[in-house]
């Protein structure tokens, strides 16, 4: 059986719901139902406006600024550990003793 794909709502819709939910006499309940959004997410979407101001809601494959600098720096640790496991091994192969008729 296939699911239905995933609803996604952008940026203006986002807005104008929380728009609505401030200036009208219904429930965030009712507004959710009339709108055709799962209960909660008008109360999220509020959160992430309150909390991040002009950067919410920056939509689908966009990063925040504070979570694009946190994808760069985990990037650039993979990168570190990568060469410091490299310094690691050179350290051991440089470090044994040389080996009976060979020179370097």
């Amino acid at each position: 059986m296939k699911s239905k794909p995933r609803r996604q709502f952008d940026e203006d819709f986002k807005r104008r719901a929380l728009k609505l939910a401030d200036s009208t006499d219904k429930t965030i309940g009712e507004l959710e139902r009339e709108l055709g959004i799962f209960q909660g997410w008008i109360s999220r979407w509020r959160k992430e406006a309150s909390d991040y101001s002009s950067q919410a809601f920056p939509g689908k494959g966009h990063l925040r600024d504070e979570d694009e600098e946190m994808r760069r720096l985990r990037r650039e640790l993979e990168i570190t550990k990568m060469e410091r496991d490299i310094l690691k091994k050179a350290v051991v192969i440089f470090s044994q003793p040389p080996k009976a008729g060979t020179s370097l």
